[in-house]
């Protein structure tokens, strides 16, 4: 009781590796006819305090509760592209902005 636990899965990946795993998965899924998705990807500047990766030490929720993640990275974010791709309602409402008004609905103005 009290205690704090971080809690990762062991997978520190650069936010360009990530990237190039999401646009590989997407060409195999969902394939674009302008060809590969790695032709959206454009640089920026880097700015001051840009995260370059995340990362989470996770040993003591391993060491103290026995905690493993089920899923790899791999596994992992190929179900997260799956159940976007499954569920394109969702996104497009996302992208319509429409979710504020559930937050502003559930959580006030």
């Amino acid at each position: 009781v009290g205690e704090t636990y971080n809690i990762g899965g062991w997978n520190e990946k650069a936010n360009i590796d990530i990237v190039k795993t999401v646009c590989a998965l997407l060409d195999e899924l969902r394939p674009s006819a302008d060809g590969p998705y790695s032709r959206l990807v454009t640089y920026v500047k880097e700015r001051p305090g840009h995260d370059r990766r995340y990362a989470i030490d996770a040993r003591k929720i391993e060491r103290e509760l026995g905690w493993r993640p089920a899923e790899t990275f791999e596994t992992g974010i190929r179900k997260t592209v799956q159940w976007y791709l499954d569920h394109p309602e969702w996104v497009a409402r996302v992208q319509s902005g429409a979710y504020r008004d559930w937050v502003s609905t559930q959580y006030g103005a």
